[in-house]
Formats: C-alpha cells, structure tokens, sequence
C-alpha cells in the first residue's frame, strides 16, 4: 500500500460532471482537492448531449474534456483510479483506490454516478446511447416523428410509455414488463393512438448502431425506428456500504439520502449527482455538484475558524514541532510573504564588495538572491520551504536571470555538509517563530566562506515598537551577543561591522514607526 503524504482539503470521487463542477468550487476556494476519476461517466454512450444551455448537441465528452481543462488553472488534481474503500478517520476520510494508493482528506464527496442495468435482450445493449434511449427530453428531438416503440421494464413503463407519445404520433408499446394491464390505462394508451404488443421481446434487430425491428416471443417483427427503455439503476457506492449510510427508498431503486446542499448522514461526506438522485440530468448534476463544493468549503471553513478558537496552543506546539510544515504553510497562499525588494543592510554592504559567489540562507522568495545575481554575483538562496524556492524560481525567471545566475534549493538547512565555498554568505532576519538550531546553521555557514571572503547577519534586535511588550516573550540578541553565539575563532576572523541600526517602517496602524537592527559582518582571514 502506498500512500498520498498531503492530507488534502477535499477528495472527490467521480470525475463526470457532478465532481467536476464540485471541485472547481473547490479549487477556485482555494481547497487542495483531488479528484479520482474512472473515466466512465454514465452517459460515455451518447455522442450529443442535449439540454444543457450554451452547450445544446455536443458530445458529452467535450464537457469533461474542458472542465477538466478548467481545473488545472485552480491546481485541481484529477487521479485516474477505482476506490475501493472509503472509511471516516479521526481526521476526516481515508480513500483506499483499488491500486493499493491511500488518500486522506478532510472531506469527501462521492460523484461515482451510476449503471443502467439493460434487460438481456441480443442487440439492445450494443445500440444503447444510440436509437435504445431512455430519456424523451436528453434524445426525443433527435428520434422524433419515427415509429418508437417503447420496451417496459417494470410497471413505471406506463408513464414513459405516455410521455413518449408527445414526440410521435406512431408509437408502439411492447407491454410484458408492466405485468397485467389495466383496463382503464389499456384505453388511455389507444385512446391516442398508442398500439400495444402484448408478447416478450426477444431480440433487437437493426443495422450497425440503428434500431429497425423488434423481435417477440410470438415470433413477429414489429418495425421501430428506435427504443426507450428503463433499465435497473444500480448506484456505484459500495465500497462505502460498511459506513450505514443513510439511504432513502424510490420507485427505482435505494440511494444514498443527501439533504439540499448535498451533505450524506455524515458531517464528513457528501454525496451528488445519480449516486444519489437517479433522475438528474446533467444541468441538475453539475447544479448539485457546484452547491456541495460551495457548502463543503463553507464547512471547512467553519472548522478552520472553531479550530483556530479551541486549540491555539496545540497548533503553535505542533508547528513548533514541524518548521518544514510551519514554513510551507507560510508559503502556501497566493499572496507575497514579503515586499520583493533587497534587504537595505545587504545591499549597503554588498554594494561595497567584489561580485563573487554568494549564498543566502532563509532565502524566502529570493529578493536578496535576485538582487545579487543583478550586481554581477553567481548567487544561491536555500530554503527549508519547497513553496518559497518554487517561488523564489518563478521570480528570477521573471527578472531574466539564468540558473546560473541565480540558483535555488530547497533544504533542510541543518543539513549545511560543507560541499562548496562562497564569497559571501548571509543571513537577513534569520530568525523564526518555530524551533531552529539557529546558531549551529550560522556556525556551520561560517564555514562555507572563502578566505577572504565575507558573513553578513542582519537581525531584529528588539520588538517592533508597535508590539505589546508584556506579550513578547521573545528575548532578541544585541550585535555582541549575536558574534558570541557564533563561538568563532579570533584568529580566523576579523570583525568589519558590529552595530545597531534603525530602520523607517510603517506600523500596521499607518503610523512611521523605526525597527531596530543588528548588523555583524565578518571577514575570513586569508
């Protein structure tokens, strides 16, 4: 069993247009949301698709292709797969696909549709989506005015058998599966001119995809131009049966009981389209499928506020515990963590130095990286966050600048080996609210400057003046107590700047306000 790392926001099952259109909710709420997709919608056997405003007649399979399109714009992940076990957690849902892969998530959202099992009749399958229909108002236009005849299943038959008669006038009704006819519809049904075949049909005749007779037990042939028809629906659900569900009971068989908004008798699942309303056409099923998408994200965010409220002290320790997870979170919206602009200090110092190598640490969305490689420096950033770097590539891109120019790497920073040598390695506000080895990465970067080369750390030295004082616990180091920490040897280093500067911001207020900080840069000794 292999399985999925991301716990996701939501995991839809069933890629027609019910969890298409419930994952570009999604996806456009900015949800991480994957869709498991068969690949076999219900109506995969109909070349057009009729009913569904400003697309009127075209293949179905349009549709998906271009929902699918559409969501790869949101980062909408659609997985080709067959579920074969969907089981609530403590945390959500655990989707088990019949590859042995294992999804988890917050929520999911069952589209997997249905199966019309057709009567075993030889040639009625084989022309099924074609002229054997089973809906007037998705395929009655098309086969209007030609001799249909209509093929009951059960005693529902009746009411397909009256309705058919608004799209031809020469309609013939082969009766043996509504059982024994009363009187009083018998009449009804001629009284339109409705013919009625008593005999069991036994074979469908036509040419290639096109209906043109109906063989019965009695051995006649009756000649049809095409067939409506019922077959058993069966919803494809079962590998959520152990959960009890609950179901509520039709003429057509037992589905899954949804309220409005899609939700199943489980805060964790939802369920939409024919898996759970057997009579949606697919403007109803992409109807459903945008109201769940748009009430799961309300859920979530409801949960993400009661959250946020009753465990504050439990996320802090827990991303405490985490950094990579607490820096790609921080990483993860679409909004610039920072302005994008050089940090002053670096760009006063490194102004004043010969472009070499550089390596900047924390390298965030790399400003400083970009500037550098600007000033004729072949400069690095590592970042224990894959977000930011990822962020960081897309900038230098922008600004025109080669990998060579100026390079990015996601890492673990405590895993600084000593494989290559810079000119110039900084640190700008190297410093973190969840638990670094701080001083062992600077110890370690020291390392990595060349003999006559050059550490620049830039840090807070005090709270913004903003902040309120008894609620910062954070003790800042002064410029003395930041060389100390480095515990380097005198003999190896000569200290070029060792202050305190101020620096002009605006508070969140709108006020000017200063920050001050602590400037140390070093030379290596040749």
């Amino acid at each position: 069993m292999t399985e999925n790392t991301e716990h996701l926001d939501a995991i839809v099952i069933g890629g027609g247009a019910a969890g298409l259109s419930a994952a570009l909710m999604l996806g456009r709420a900015r949800r991480r949301t994957l869709v498991v997709d068969s690949g076999l919608p219900r109506n995969r056997f109909a070349a057009h698709m009729h009913g569904v405003l400003g697309h009127e007649g075209i293949d179905p399979a349009d549709l998906l292709r271009k929902g699918r399109e559409e969501l790869s714009t949101y980062d909408v992940e659609i997985r080709p797969g067959h579920v074969a076990r969907l089981d609530e957690t403590d945390d959500g849902v655990s989707v088990l696909l019949e590859d042995g892969a294992l999804l988890t998530g917050r929520v999911a959202i069952v589209a997997t549709g249905v199966t019309d099992e057709l009567p075993d009749i030889p040639g009625l399958a084989e022309r099924w989506g074609a002229t054997v229909l089973h809906c007037p108002y998705c395929h009655g236009w098309e086969v209007r005015d030609r001799r249909i005849g209509v093929l009951t299943t059960s005693p529902l038959g009746m009411h397909q058998a009256q309705l058919i008669r608004q799209w031809s006038d020469d309609v013939v009704v082969f009766t043996a599966g509504l059982g024994p006819v009363e009187e009083a519809d018998e009449q009804r049904l001629r009284a339109r001119g409705v013919e009625l075949v008593a005999a069991p049909v036994t074979e469908v005749l036509g040419e290639g995809d096109q209906v043109t007779a109906v063989r019965t037990a009695d051995g006649l042939v009756t000649e049809v131009g095409a067939i409506f028809t019922a077959g058993t629906l069966r919803p494809h659900d079962d590998f959520l049966a152990h959960l009890d569900l609950d179901r509520a009971e039709s003429p057509v068989g037992s589905f899954l009981a949804v309220d409005a908004t899609g939700k199943a008798s489980s805060d964790r699942i939802w369920a939409v389209g024919n898996v759970s309303n057997p009579m949606a056409n697919v403007p109803i099923s992409m109807s459903a499928g945008t109201m769940a998408g748009s009430f799961v994200n309300m859920a979530l965010v409801t949960d993400d506020f009661d959250r946020a409220v009753a465990e504050p002290e439990t996320e802090l320790a827990e991303a405490s515990d985490d950094p990579v997870a607490f820096w790609q979170e921080r990483y993860a919206g679409s909004d610039h963590v920072w302005s994008g602009k050089v940090n002053k200090v670096l760009g006063d110092v490194a102004t004043g130095l010969e472009p070499g190598t550089a390596l900047d640490l924390g390298c965030g969305e790399g400003a400083d990286v970009i500037w550098l490689a600007k000033q004729g420096w072949r400069a690095t950033g590592i970042d224990i966050s894959s977000n930011a770097v990822d962020r960081a590539r897309q900038a230098a891109l922008a600004a025109g600048l080669t990998e060579e120019q100026a390079r990015f790497v996601a890492s673990d920073l405590t895993g600084l080996d000593g494989s290559g040598r810079y000119d110039l390695v900084t640190a700008s506000f190297f410093q973190s609210p969840v638990e670094l080895p701080r001083a062992d990465i600077l110890r370690r970067a020291a390392g990595l400057v060349n003999p006559g080369g050059h550490l620049l750390i830039t840090s807070h030295a005090a709270a913004p003046s903003w902040a309120d004082a008894a609620m910062h616990e954070h003790r800042f180091l002064d410029a003395k107590e930041e060389l100390e920490a480095l515990d380097l040897p005198e003999d190896a280093w000569e200290t070029v700047v060792l202050e305190h500067r101020d620096r002009p911001v605006t508070s969140p207020s709108g006020e000017p306000a200063t920050l001050e900080d602590s400037v140390v840069l070093l030379r290596r000794r040749p």
